[in-house]
């Protein structure tokens, strides 16, 4: 079973059984059919600012998407204690969403998922250059 947790705050129009139920089948499609657990959090521009200085060393860089894996080392997935698969957290900041999925003419819950999707990929271990 695939366990998925959104934590935002309520003012955040996103819709949780929505990017839930799209991360879980994003997942499955990517051969994830264990156990396995993942956290997104969607925050507002200080939170995200602050992750970014704190984990990356970039003062004033607004990121749309930063993903923090619960392991950065494979031995972890090879026989996980409990069976669970942690693969980490999935962070959104969602006045940077809003803005894009405006400009792109999109839903915001549509954005939302890209960028999910898009961090589970880096949690998968799949980067972009």
């Amino acid at each position: 079973m695939i366990k998925i947790y959104v934590i935002k705050q309520s003012n955040y129009g996103v819709s949780t059984p929505k990017v839930k139920k799209a991360l879980a089948k994003f997942l499955k499609s990517r051969g994830i059919v264990s156990d396995t657990e993942v956290d997104v959090a969607i925050v507002g521009e200080n939170k995200m600012l602050g992750l970014a200085e704190d984990y990356l060393g970039e003062k004033d860089v607004l990121h749309n998407v930063l993903t923090f894996p619960a392991s950065e080392t494979k031995t972890e997935f090879i026989s996980p204690p409990d069976g669970v698969i942690r693969l980490g957290q999935i962070v959104v900041c969602y006045p940077k969403a809003k803005e894009e999925a405006n400009s792109e003419g999109v839903m915001i819950d549509d954005k939302v998922i890209e960028l999910v999707n898009h961090g589970a990929l880096h949690l998968l271990g799949i980067h972009h250059s």
